[in-house]
């Protein structure tokens, strides 16, 4: 075991430290002893005196933190309150008083209790080593001599602290009660060695009465009375503990408290929780007064139902329903370990797992509606997402909250080169993204791939056991799990839909509830797809030619109209205009076939000629135009015309017979000072091809 001085109130990596914990106090002296000397303090002097204690002493925590005994605080803190509050009450003595009151002032239930249990003084003393160490971590106590009204006690301060007079005198006053706790007068104690006057260890001789001088019957009441008393108090601290474990919010939070209550049942300078992940994740732990890089072994340890060792008590966090895992209070050695603080112990377990049953429930009901609204909110979005892009984005968005993965992609299959070719993807770094952006997975190198290509069935894929191409991917991205389920329209493999977790994340089935839901998902974003495709298909019908492929003349006079605005000096917009000589005699003598052959092949030419920038349409029978955005001149327009022109000089093949077309070309420049609109510049570009054809062939004119 770490000694419980070394930082042991940081939280551990991915585990969160007890709330309640104040930070940067090494856990070195019991809120039992700091809460103790406060309550003292305010009974005889008053709530101002304890305000000038806590102002006198410079420590920045409050009355209601310092008599928690949950949080455990740093021997500097204490020696400084004990000085403070010496100072504040004008009481040399005030410390020894302080430890005298102790069985009224709110020690620890559950101490008070064990005590009574021993029966005598005598086995009291004889156990003391083990109480002193659920106050203390700073010093040793050693039983030198017990008899039946006497003991020697030898208490030793550990190197490194420097011993304190007045915690010297407290820790005599404390042990004179210990026969009060049997209804018997104060033990009287002689103190001749002390490490205050360079003595290696302080010496306590105690001696009492084994009568009491009160009548029996009397001397019991007061004895009983104080076991009622603690019995009481520990009733409504479990009372409270229950109330305050059912009304926590979250899992987190409910393990914290349990923590929490857990360190005012039994005294403890380290605690150690571990239960199982709510939805079969990783294990969540939560730990207190305990060296971060032990944390993760001894969770394990103790999760696992091995044995901590004798310095520890464990215990089960299990209800009716079922066992959450273990609670565990931790000493340094196994002097700390007292009585049957188990079954204390497990009474506070029992309440944390009850609470946990229910916290569970609840939030297993929260993911259930809002799984179900995400279901809801993802067929929406669906119904609204009109071309593929925006399908696999919406389904990438919706799958964390759906299926509980970490990250989420959809993949899409391309034939042509037999690779899958992300196209959206979320919950990854931007290095992982933009890596799987990049990666073409083929099916040749993937045999994942190829299993699901034939048998079109999910795969739950990981890192350590996958093909090397799928293992270095899965690295480079941070992912550790991966679920991937085809999306298949009929039989048509679209492509994949994943989920996927980083180390230690994922749930530990995958091949139940995780996969079922991200089928329903992968079968909504395959109807989408196919939607989607459909969409795509008759918009391009709607707008492009179906003999050229070329956009129609609706197409043409939107992307005409989308460019007027960015015309300007320097950046011209012009429109050409032609349409074909001797198409009519082409159709008459060769037939409508090698007509259209003839338009394929002036639109590939066309194309061919043009700028990549431009665009060409075709908008009825034998005429084209042409859009040239960002012309530097507009002598610019005149050159493309002539260059379009050009392409008719070579002769077309129509079914093995040579054919010589000409064609008519009319050029227009818009106006960037003028409003006119894109029908007006197609009209004007349209009437100076015809002055071309009326005024004869082989010259471009330009309009007006």
């Amino acid at each position: 075991m770490a000694d419980p001085r070394g930082d042991p109130g940081a939280p551990t990596e991915g585990v969160p430290a007890m709330t309640d914990t104040s930070p940067g106090e090494a856990r070195e002296t019991s809120g039992a002893t700091t809460g103790g000397l406060l309550r003292y303090v305010r009974s005889v002097a008053g709530e101002d005196a304890v305000g000038r204690v806590l102002e006198r002493a410079g420590v920045p925590y409050t009355a209601g933190q310092l008599e928690n005994q949950a949080i455990w605080w740093s021997y500097e803190t204490r020696i400084r309150l004990f000085e403070a509050a010496t100072e504040v009450v004008g009481d040399p003595r005030l410390m020894f008083r302080v430890g005298a009151a102790a069985m009224q002032t709110g020690l620890a239930h559950s101490i008070v209790i064990l005590l009574r249990a021993m029966g005598t003084p005598r086995q009291v003393f004889r156990q003391l080593p083990r109480a002193v160490a659920k106050f203390s971590t700073t010093s040793t106590m050693e039983i030198v001599e017990s008899g039946a009204t006497s003991a020697t006690i030898r208490f030793t301060l550990h190197p490194g602290f420097e011993h304190s007079w007045l915690d010297c005198i407290y820790a005599q006053g404390l042990l004179t009660t210990v026969p009060t706790v049997f209804g018997l007068p104060a033990a009287e104690i002689e103190h001749d060695e002390c490490e205050s006057d360079g003595a290696p260890s302080c010496l306590y001789r105690l001696t009492w009465d084994r009568r009491n001088r009160f009548p029996g019957r009397r001397r019991d009441r007061r004895a009983q009375n104080l076991e009622l008393t603690a019995l009481r108090g520990q009733l409504r601290t479990l009372q409270s503990a229950s109330t305050e474990l059912v009304g926590s919010d979250d899992v987190d939070t409910a393990l914290e408290r349990i923590i929490a209550r857990a360190a005012e049942a039994v005294l403890a300078p380290a605690y150690l929780l571990a239960v199982e992940g709510p939805a079969g994740g990783a294990p969540l732990v939560h730990s207190a007064g305990l060296d971060p890089a032990e944390v993760p072994e001894l969770a394990a340890a103790l999760l696992a139902g091995e044995d901590l060792g004798p310095h520890a008590v464990a215990v089960e966090v299990a209800s009716a329903r079922r066992s959450h895992g273990r609670l565990a209070a931790i000493y340094p050695t196994s002097e700390g370990v007292m009585g049957d603080e188990a079954a204390l112990l497990a009474a506070y377990a029992g309440h944390a797992a009850a609470a946990l049953d229910l916290i569970i429930a609840l939030e297993g009901a929260r993911q259930e509606a809002d799984r179900a609204g995400a279901l809801l909110s993802l067929a929406h979005e669906l119904s609204a997402a009109t071309d593929s892009c925006a399908v696999t984005a919406v389904v990438s968005e919706a799958l964390p909250r759906i299926v509980g993965c970490t990250s989420a992609g959809l993949l899409m299959w391309d034939a042509a080169s037999g690779s899958l070719q992300t196209h959206s993807s979320v919950g990854l770094s931007d290095e992982g993204a933009d890596l799987l952006q990049m990666t073409m997975l083929r099916a040749e190198d993937v045999p994942e791939l190829v299993g699901m290509l034939t048998d079109r069935e999910p795969r739950i894929i990981s890192s350590a056991t996958s093909s090397p191409a799928l293992q270095e991917l899965l690295r480079g991205i941070g992912t550790e799990d991966v679920v991937a389920v085809p999306l298949l329209a009929d039989t048509t493999f679209l492509g994949v839909a994943t989920a996927g977790w980083g180390a230690g994340e994922a749930p530990r089935t995958l091949d139940g509830d995780v996969l079922a839901r991200l089928r329903g998902v992968g079968d909504q974003a395959a109807t989408a797809l196919q939607k989607a495709r459909l969409l795509t298909t008759v918009r391009h019908q709607a707008t492009h030619d179906a003999l050229t492929g070329l956009p129609n003349r609706t197409l043409f006079l939107e992307r005409l109209e989308s460019a007027l605005p960015d015309a300007a000096e320097g950046a011209h917009l012009g429109v050409l205009f032609c349409d074909l000589n001797q198409f009519k005699q082409v159709n008459d003598t060769l037939g409508h076939a090698a007509g259209d052959e003839l338009l394929r092949q002036v639109s590939a030419r066309l194309r061919a000629a043009v700028r990549p920038a431009d665009t060409v349409g075709r908008l009825s029978g034998d005429e084209f135009a042409i859009i040239l955005p960002g012309l530097v001149d507009p002598g610019d327009a005149r050159s493309l015309a002539d260059r379009v022109s050009g392409c008719f000089a070579e002769s077309f093949r129509l079914d093995g017979i040579e054919v010589t077309v000409g064609t008519s070309v009319g050029v227009t420049v818009h106006d960037p000072a003028s409003d006119g609109t894109a029908e007006q510049l197609l009209r004007e570009a349209d009437a100076a091809m015809y002055r071309h054809k009326e005024g004869g062939r082989g010259t471009v004119r330009a309009g007006a």
